[in-house]
């Protein structure tokens, strides 16, 4: 974030980081996926809405890849498709359905593999702020010497 402010940014996107703080929506079973899962475990798919995007990795995405498997319907035809399913598959994932827990997919960026731990949207944010600071300092002793 410090490089990037640096370099004229006003700010940095960072929208994955908050999909496992204990106030976002994301269910425990898709958390608990994204803290186990790597930049390797997301992939861009259609199977969500019918306009690629960033997603983990399940049996729900690899389905919908799969050589056998339908063509996405185009936006925002797909989110019919989905959306429905997804939301029975995020209630059943809930109780303790290993094949809706397999199922289960959010959207991600490849960022996640640096979300190891589950932790308050306000520690993020402290986090945040010193790591900028710890950034910002080193940075202005390097301008300096």
């Amino acid at each position: 974030m410090a490089a990037a402010m640096a370099m004229g940014a006003a700010g940095a996107w960072c929208g994955s980081v908050w999909l496992t703080t204990a106030e976002a929506e994301t269910t425990s079973v898709v958390k608990e996926k994204m803290l186990a899962a790597s930049s390797r475990d997301t992939v861009r798919s259609r199977s969500r809405t019918g306009k690629p995007s960033r997603q983990l990795v399940s049996a729900w995405t690899e389905a919908w890849e799969a050589k056998a498997a339908p063509r996405p319907l185009p936006m925002p035809l797909q989110t019919l498709v989905s959306e429905p399913a997804l939301h029975r598959i995020d209630q059943m994932s809930q109780k303790g359905h290993a094949g809706a827990q397999d199922l289960a997919t959010y959207w991600v960026g490849q960022g996640v593999g640096l979300m190891n731990q589950s932790m308050s949207a306000g520690a993020v944010v402290q986090d945040f702020k010193e790591d900028f600071l710890r950034g910002y300092e080193r940075l202005q002793t390097a301008l300096e010497g």
